[in-house]
């Protein structure tokens, strides 16, 4: 994948959360912007393990950029909008 593909997914506004897929099939969510940061030829992506909701990381990964061979959205659960009637 072209790093600049993955760095503009990062810089989305809204960031909408998304899944790599990797050649061998392995697959990394990042549910925040400041879970992966993006390199020339790496990107580091952070890794919640007990809280999906979470914030802040547990760990990390280091991937290959050119190992990329998918980026698609994940699903987000959005809350009603209000019409503003109590």
């Amino acid at each position: 994948m072209d790093p600049k593909e993955l760095a503009g997914a990062v810089r989305r506004r809204p960031f909408t959360p998304f899944r790599l897929t990797l050649i061998e099939g392995s697959t990394y969510d990042v549910r925040h912007p400041e879970f992966c940061m993006v390199g020339k030829r790496s990107a580091i992506i952070g890794l919640a393990l007990l809280d999906e909701s979470e914030e802040l990381f547990d760990r990390s990964i280091t991937l290959d950029v050119l190992h990329i061979v998918k980026l698609e959205p994940l699903e987000t659960s959005v809350p009603p909008k209000s019409n503003g009637a109590s």
